[in-house]
């Protein structure tokens, strides 16, 4: 922990952890949803659903590694064990029961809006004035999640004009 840079965070670093570890949970879970997704998923255009739903995975993945070295800067404790995922998550985990590939985007695009929420209300809490580092972090976080919606939500545009 880099006691200097946690001092100027002030007395907020707490609950600023705390928000983050909520993120860190909600990561974990999204890369998993998105990981067993692809490998479950049928239907048509079945490749470029697997395809995307992989890169945002692995995107998702390194959400949870930044998340998780800048609760340590902060001199907290990442979440260490997966039970605590889902009792510490914001938006939770959708099993992909229905393996078609529009219930599968569906599943996702509801977990990618929750998350720009939760992204969104985190940084009206931090404002950059209060962690400036954890502010510019959460927002690149948000960008990609945005992007993440629009492109689960053009591929399923693409998929209902098949039929």
């Amino acid at each position: 922990m880099g006691t200097f840079g946690r001092k100027i965070v002030g007395s907020g670093a707490d609950e600023i952890i705390k928000m983050l570890n909520k993120a860190l949970a909600d990561e974990w879970l999204a890369y998993y949803q998105y990981w067993v997704g692809a490998l479950v998923v049928k239907g048509p255009m079945r490749p470029e659903v697997q395809a995307e739903l992989s890169e945002h995975a692995n995107e998702e993945l390194g959400h949870a590694k930044m998340l998780a070295e800048r609760i340590i800067q902060l001199g907290g404790t990442p979440i260490l064990n997966p039970a605590e995922w889902m009792k510490n998550s914001n938006c939770g985990y959708d099993e992909p029961k229905d393996e078609h590939v529009l219930k599968v985007l569906e599943q996702n695009i509801k977990g990618e809006q929750c998350a720009i929420e939760t992204y969104s209300n985190m940084l009206k809490k931090i404002m950059v004035e209060k962690d400036p580092i954890t502010f510019h972090l959460v927002r690149k976080i948000l960008e990609d999640e945005v992007k993440h919606e629009h492109d689960l939500q053009d591929l399923e545009q693409d998929i209902k004009m098949i039929k």
